[in-house]
């Protein structure tokens, strides 16, 4: 019997579903991931008028988790390829637990201070502390998660658990109104934060007992154990250190591919909503009803497009191919949303903004999905750190060009034409740094960290 009969005969179905629980613990933390950062924005209003803050207490508040966020990226996926995912996802959900409840603790300070040069209020000093341990451990997820994926699912399912996982940001991102504005309008905002950040702990009761690595996992069968490590293994006891991986092409493909994609997708999580706003007059009670619509077709097409490449593979395409063809597909579907600056109809608009953001989810689940492609499984979580910090480079940048451009134009339009290039574009240089999508090859001795 040959190869491609044997997989035929063990179906991802009848070798076991350990793996896919891995995939809901990874999925249960990103929704939870967004929850906690988005609390900020919903609560702004409530905030800024029982804390006494003006708009420049709130921008710094923003720029610290920013900042904490890039530098967290990066600094966690080294730490997580160092510890291990186990060690290292807990510490992040623990440490981004304990901060988003500390927030709270804001409520009983009431004084004015000068930090420094920074003349701020207290409360905002004290929120600009916790959303900077915040940004720091919430850097650690996507890291683990990619990490944890690639230690668990072979290379024809990995896009579509990443897929799985990454649609958790558009279900926080629907929980997120719904339970915060409850809590803080049915209670008081510091119970929105305890609350929001005592669930990352009852996460933890959960992760704690259920994850290892699946040698070792006490409920996984033999068959899915084999169908796991079907792939060829890494290379033996190799250690790569930190910086030499600057040096490979593999590492600049997903720095660029995700710096390109990420701030796309940063401007629609920040612009989104004001554009529908302001494009179709949506005020606050009107624009919720099509923001449920956009992260619901988001989180489809996360699934859907990690599922396409997975699709392609099983049919006999290439690596190189099916990764790319998906992720062609998925910038092709980006390239409408320039019409949605014209059309004058809201609900054609919220769907063409959908479209685009299903698509962007699509391409990323592709996207990182290339790293455990092409580098050892002792590194995905450092060059995973990398795209998210360059993502965040790229945010600052354009948190100073957008403004200038809606001042000059007084419109979105000339950004939602930027934004239906930009995965076409994204991809050609992703092809053109690594045609082939090879995968990294090592001439250096065995070294530690």
């Amino acid at each position: 019997m040959t190869d491609s009969q044997t997989d035929k005969k063990t179906t991802a179905l009848s070798v076991g579903w350990t793996r896919w629980g891995i995939c809901a613990l990874l999925f249960f933390a990103t929704a939870l991931n967004y929850v906690d950062r988005q609390i900020l924005g919903l609560l702004k209003p409530v905030l800024e008028k029982g804390l006494n803050w003006n708009e420049r207490d709130f921008s710094y508040i923003v720029m610290a988790f920013t900042v904490a966020y890039a530098i967290g990226y990066s600094g966690a996926g080294w730490f997580i390829d160092r510890v291990g995912v186990k060690v290292g996802y807990s510490l992040a959900v623990l440490l981004w637990s304990l901060a988003e409840m500390a927030h709270a603790l804001n409520w009983y300070i009431s004084v004015e201070a000068k930090i420094g040069f920074l003349t701020i209020s207290a409360t905002a000093f004290g929120f600009c502390a916790a959303r900077f341990v915040l940004g720091l451990a919430e850097g650690g997820n996507f890291p683990a998660a990619a990490k944890a994926v690639s230690e668990w699912f072979p290379k024809k399912e990995r896009a579509l658990a990443v897929g799985i996982f990454n649609s958790g940001t558009n279900i926080g991102a629907l929980a997120a109104p719904l339970l915060i504005l409850w809590l803080a309008a049915d209670f008081s905002w510091p119970i929105a934060f305890v609350v929001t950040g005592a669930a990352g702990l009852f996460w933890l009761v959960f992760w704690l007992p259920l994850y290892t690595s699946p040698h070792k996992h006490p409920r996984i069968s033999s068959a899915e154990l084999a169908y796991i490590n079907h792939d060829p293994p890494d290379p033996p006891g190799i250690k790569i250190p930190w910086w030499t991986l600057m040096g490979y092409r593999q590492t600049w493909m997903f720095i660029i591919g995700t710096g390109i994609s990420g701030t796309i997708w940063w401007f629609w999580l920040y612009w989104g909503p004001d554009f529908l706003h302001k494009q179709y007059g949506l005020d606050v009670k009107h624009l919720g009803l099509p923001m449920v619509v956009i992260y619901l077709i988001t989180g489809i097409g996360s699934i859907t497009g990690g599922w396409l490449s997975g699709y392609f593979l099983k049919r006999g395409w290439s690596l190189n191919a099916s990764r790319k063809t998906a992720m062609l597909v998925c910038a092709l579907c980006v390239v409408p949303v320039f019409m949605a600056s014209f059309v004058t109809n809201s609900w054609v608009g919220a769907m063409l903004v959908g479209l685009a953001m299903a698509a962007h989810q699509g391409f990323a689940a592709n996207l990182i999905t290339t790293v455990s492609d092409t580098a050892p499984r002792q590194v995905v979580g450092s060059i995973m750190g990398l795209g998210g910090t360059a993502a965040c480079v790229g945010t600052f940048f354009i948190a100073i060009l957008i403004p200038y451009i809606l001042e000059k134009t007084g419109e979105y339009r000339i950004l939602l034409i930027i934004a239906s290039c930009a995965y076409l574009i994204n991809l050609l240089i992703i092809h053109l740094i690594n045609p082939r999508l090879k995968s990294m090859e090592f001439n250096i001795p065995q070294e530690t960290y």
